[in-house]
């Protein structure tokens, strides 16, 4: 479960004193940050622009299986889901707070292994630590993160503004992330059927690292801003792309098509996929966990985005009496519908 085997029983510490142990290196580099860490809350200053807030919590046996997930990349792919959803309202994300719940199995050295994905992924971003709990968990290990961002007013994006007309955008390739799980999964079976065989996840690099380790797409708006480009419509990619499609049609009040051809997959997830015998479309559409931008662009703005690798281009946004429709690669025309994941059915 985690590289270094000596074990520091957190009871030799005490909640406090984890919680110094924890915090002692951190180094706050946005100017907004006046106090971090170290009294009753955090103060912030982002001088009149809008404050974005976000919270996501991840649960073990739920969100994350520690027999096939590092705790490093689990740490890094906690702030990486938080920092998507400010990404995904066109904002900048500044700080986080993160809060842990651990049972006495945990020593103290995989926490710390915990907290060097934390702390990696909040270097790579600029984000500041700024605060958060520890409490002990009799349910396993439980992450919560809150996110804290901000925008001047007139570029924040919202999921209920996309317009007739305007053009369906997606950042990266989509599916990825599914399969990735598909093949951590077969895997754990081997391995509980015998341990001594070891995993087989040669070539599969990229598909393992989307699931495991996801990059939240700060860049895409970084590009866009770059491009002048402001989207009227933005959701992040977390429950499949039909699932936020939909989001958006329906708090927009509008139908759309989809084009099956346009929607980008990766050669090494379509060939995964079909080694598992499901369809790479469905994957992308209502597998989840990819962390890519789904956004709306004015047709005005084609010209600005035609030509750029970093996001596709596949749809548009139409009136809501026409639906929300998936053109096939062989042109016939079905409703889209959500099949993405379910929370609660899949803790039933």
């Amino acid at each position: 479960m985690f590289e270094n085997q000596e074990r520091t029983h957190l009871e030799e510490l005490g909640e406090f004193g984890l919680i110094k142990h924890l915090t002692k290196n951190i180094k706050l580099t946005q100017k907004s940050t006046i106090k971090g860490v170290g009294d009753d809350a955090a103060v912030l200053d982002h001088d009149g622009k809008k404050l974005l807030v976000s919270t996501d919590m991840l649960l073990e046996g739920i969100h994350f299986d520690l027999a096939y997930t590092p705790l490093k990349h689990l740490g890094y792919k906690a702030i990486q889901v938080n920092l998507s959803d400010i990404y995904a309202m066109n904002g900048t994300a500044s700080q986080v707070t993160v809060s842990i719940g651990m049972s006495s199995k945990f020593p103290l050295e995989a926490i710390e292994e915990l907290y060097e994905g934390i702390y990696l992924a909040c270097d790579n971003y600029n984000v500041d630590l700024i605060g958060g709990d520890t409490t002990a968990s009799k349910q396993g290990l439980v992450i919560s993160v809150t996110v804290l961002g901000y925008a001047d007013e007139k570029d924040i994006v919202y999921r209920n503004t996309a317009e007739e007309g305007d053009l369906i955008c997606v950042s990266g390739d989509l599916g990825g992330a599914y399969t990735g799980l598909q093949l951590l999964e077969r895997e754990k079976l081997v391995y509980i059927e015998n341990p001594n065989i070891q995993p087989d996840l040669e070539g599969k690099d990229y598909i393992v690292e989307r699931q495991l380790k996801p990059e939240a797409r700060k860049d895409i708006i970084d590009l866009l801003k770059e491009l002048d480009v402001k989207p009227t419509a933005m959701i992040d990619v977390s429950d499949g792309l039909a699932s936020e499609i939909l989001h958006i049609c329906k708090q927009s009040n509008k139908g759309c098509n989809l084009y099956e051809e346009k929607i980008p997959i990766d050669p090494m997830t379509y060939e995964t996929a079909r080694e598992f015998g499901l369809d790479p479309t469905v994957c992308a559409l209502s597998g989840g966990e990819d962390y890519e931008l789904l956004f709306t662009v004015k047709q005005a703005d084609y010209d600005k985005i035609k030509h750029k690798m970093d996001f596709s281009i596949i749809g548009y946004i139409t009136e809501s009496n026409a639906g929300c429709n998936l053109i096939t690669k062989s042109n016939n025309v079905h409703t889209l519908t959500a099949q993405g994941w379910n929370a609660f059915k899949a803790s039933e």
